[in-house]
This record gives C-alpha cells, sequence and structure tokens, in this order.
C-alpha cells in the first residue's frame, strides 16, 4: 500500500448511492467487466489525493488504498437498512421517528 495515491472518485449511472474509487488515470475497460456492468456508465465526481489517515463518509483511507492495491478499484454501496422494507408498509404515523 502506497502512504499517497491521487484517485479519482465516480458515481454509478445505475445505482444510488455507488460510488468507484480509482487511481486517476485508470483505464476504464481494464477494470473487471462484470463491475462494469453492473456499476453503468461511471460519472467523475472528484480527484483528490488520498493517504491512509483520511477519513471518509464511509469508510477509511487505508481501506480504500489496500482495495485499489489489490484490485485496483474500491467500490463503495449504500448502507443496507434495517427493516426499510417493513417501514415502507407502515403508515407514516406508525413509523418509529
Amino acid at each position: 500500500m502506497k502512504e499517497r495515491e491521487f484517485v479519482s472518485v465516480f458515481r454509478s449511472s445505475k445505482k444510488r448511492d455507488t460510488y468507484i474509487f480509482v487511481r486517476r488515470g485508470q483505464e476504464w475497460e481494464a477494470l473487471p467487466e462484470s463491475l462494469r456492468g453492473i456499476f453503468g456508465q461511471p460519472l467523475h465526481l472528484m480527484d483528490l489525493v488520498l493517504t491512509p489517515d483520511r477519513k471518509l463518509a464511509r469508510t477509511t483511507g487505508k481501506q480504500v488504498l489496500e482495495a485499489i492495491g489489490d484490485k485496483d478499484f474500491f467500490l463503495q454501496m449504500p448502507e443496507e437498512q434495517d427493516g426499510y422494507v417493513v417501514d415502507f408498509r407502515r403508515k407514516p404515523e406508525q413509523r418509529n421517528p
């Protein structure tokens, strides 16, 4: 794992709250075909210098850098919500605040 990496962050055009972190300049076609198919068209969000101690919204710089070092990308999926289907079916006044 590098101590510092210039990465690009892309948002998925198919899946809400799904992001991929890659080395800046990474060829999209070099990533696994199955990943590209599920992710859809990558929409550039930002570029940043990432260090292991950097805190991100749902992960750490260390986790992202390790994944990029191992498989050339880090995929961030939406957080799972327990019971969201149950809450969806309840009337608004019955939901817990």
